[in-house]
């Protein structure tokens, strides 16, 4: 048999069997695939096919082969039949229709079903730009890639019953082989969470492993939360860094979002003490690509709602640029408040931006241009007026355009004390410069100013006043004429009303102590000047008093008749006897 003959009757066959099926007219079955038409490699699917309750056969075929691929007999109640797929590879990716077979004759095809393999090939990249952040009703455009050269990228929506989008690929400048996919307007409403694949052209239904997830937040429709880190916004290379997101709202999950980039990391939140809720993004330990502009959002779960999103927060990373700026102060580390403070930063290699920060700071710190000036880059930070608030540790850094979230290794700390604000190391300074000012009022400072001179002139008056009473009651005691009672010095209780029989010379005695008293310097020591009866005028009479006599108010006799002078000290008194 010659091999023309071979060829063509087994085409006769191959039509009239097919020609046999394709004549029915019976109602066409239902094909399916259990648990979905797209499978991963290496696990199960069944095949359904559902006709009539008088069919005898069910048959299934799949594109590309001239033949049955399977056959079975019908399930009880005859109305359908399975065809499993214990291992799926790429063998059984295709497209599959199927028939059934009564009494009657054969039924009409089945519409086609699509049974794609996944996983044979590399996952691809799925990012979006500008931001997996939306607000509602906007667009987007998904961007899916690789570098296996895969003709087409198909994009699908998690979301059950939704379509899938097919593009063709372009080969970007960078070499990768990319798709671009418009999406929007974006609602509140809907699940917006995406996967990309890729696959030849010569096999559509075998594609790569599917893409990370990608999931669009449509923000702006809840209240926005607080983005906080205790460790300060300047760090280190190597050290933890904690980034916590706290909202007063009771919210589900946290989204933690750093700009420039299409990655969400997500957190289930949290409740606190203090009733809020929130989520710890732990980025440690840290690395220089950590550094950048970061904002956090709040969202509920099964919504695609989110909050508004949270005040930026920048994250700066040290030591990644070999050079060390210097910080030196004008006019010197101590100033008066009120007094202007310059803080100058110079460095000798190429440096874009300045940045100045104080140690305990929890905002961002000052960046100012840099100026070139007589072969050395240098950036001058104001302070006007100084007030304590602006007292503190201070350290500056240099930064290029092209990377402005990566430091050098700062300048030798400088400190700034401002006198009188006992050691005040407050809030961040405002400080000010000749392309970014701002400064602090001293309208609380010249409330103090004042507040100390009205105590100043209280006080000053109040000395007047015990100065001028204490005149009054010396004056007092040498005109020996009665006082008022304010300026009376107290008399002893047991000084009392003299007895009329008292012995006149305790009398005397007590009028010349009290005489006296007011020149007397101290107990117990005697006056510098004495004078004797050979020196004094004639018409003067000299009294010997004893002081421990007066001073316990006795009623003593006259003085000793032998003439000795008392064992106590005493003192004399000159009386002028007219």
């Amino acid at each position: 048999m010659t091999p023309i003959l071979t060829a063509l009757l087994c085409l006769g066959l191959s039509v009239g069997s097919r020609t046999q099926v394709q004549a029915g007219t019976l109602p066409k079955p239902t094909i399916w695939a259990e648990p979905g038409s797209v499978i991963p490699m290496e696990t199960s699917v069944t095949l359904w096919c559902k006709g009539s309750l008088k069919a005898q056969k069910y048959v299934l075929y799949k594109d590309g082969y001239p033949e049955t691929w399977e056959e079975q007999k019908p399930l009880e109640p005859k109305d359908k039949a399975k065809f499993p797929i214990t291992d799926m590879t790429s063998v059984y990716a295709g497209r599959y229709h199927c028939y059934y077979e009564s009494p009657t004759g054969w039924s009409e095809p089945s519409d086609q079903l699509e049974l794609v393999v996944t996983g044979m090939h590399s996952k691809p990249s799925l990012s979006v730009l500008p931001s997996p952040i939306v607000p509602s009703g906007g667009n987007v455009t998904l961007q899916c890639g690789s570098w296996r050269g895969f003709n087409r990228f198909i994009l699908m929506r998690e979301v059950e019953g939704q379509p899938s989008w097919t593009r063709d690929s372009q080969r970007a400048p960078s070499g990768e082989f990319q798709a671009l996919f418009p999406v929007g307007p974006v609602i509140p409403s809907l699940m917006w969470t995406f996967r990309c694949h890729g696959f030849y052209s010569n096999t559509p239904q075998v594609w790569s492993l599917p893409s990370d997830p990608l999931e669009l937040l449509v923000s702006g429709v809840l209240g926005k939360p607080s983005l906080l880190t205790q460790q300060g916004p300047v760090v280190t290379s190597g050290q933890n860094l904690t980034l916590q997101c706290l909202s007063d709202v009771s919210y589900d999950r946290f989204a933690l979002f750093k700009e420039g980039t299409s990655d969400l990391l997500q957190l289930h939140g949290r409740q606190t003490q203090a009733g809020f809720s929130g989520a710890d993004f732990s980025l440690s330990p840290v690395k220089s690509s950590r550094g950048g502009q970061y904002t956090c959002y709040g969202g509920h779960n099964l919504s695609s709602q989110w909050s508004a999103p949270s005040d930026p927060l920048d994250i700066l990373v040290t030591g990644q640029l070999s050079y060390t700026p210097s910080l030196r102060v004008h006019p010197g580390p101590t100033v008066a408040p009120g007094e202007n403070v310059t803080l100058l930063c110079q460095s000798l290699s190429n440096v874009d931006t300045f940045l100045l920060s104080k140690d305990g700071a929890a905002d961002a710190s000052l960046r100012l241009r840099s100026k070139y000036r007589a072969g050395k880059y240098e950036a001058e930070f104001s302070m006007s007026p100084v007030t304590p608030a602006h007292g503190g540790t201070y350290r500056c850094y240099g930064s290029i355009k092209t990377s402005p979230y990566l430091l050098s290794y700062p300048s030798v700390p400088v400190e700034i004390l401002v006198s009188g604000s006992f050691g005040h190391h407050g809030p961040p300074p405002t400080m000010s410069s000749p392309t970014a000012g701002g400064s602090e009022g001293p309208s609380w400072y010249l409330y103090v100013l004042i507040g100390a001179s009205v105590a100043f002139i209280l006080m000053l008056c109040l000395l007047i006043l015990l100065l001028v009473r204490q005149q009054r009651r010396g004056k007092c005691r040498k005109s020996n004429d009665s006082c008022p009672a304010g300026d009376a010095d107290p008399e002893p209780k047991d000084r009392g009303l003299q007895d009329s029989s008292r012995p006149a010379a305790v009398a005397q005695e007590e009028t010349l102590y009290a005489a006296v008293q007011d020149s007397w310097p101290e107990d117990g020591v005697k006056l510098d000047h004495w004078a004797t009866a050979s020196d004094a005028p004639p018409d003067v009479t000299y009294a010997q008093l004893n002081h421990l006599t007066l001073r316990q108010k006795t009623s003593a006799s006259s003085p000793s008749q032998s003439g000795e002078p008392p064992a106590e000290p005493s003192v004399y008194a000159a009386l002028a006897i007219h």
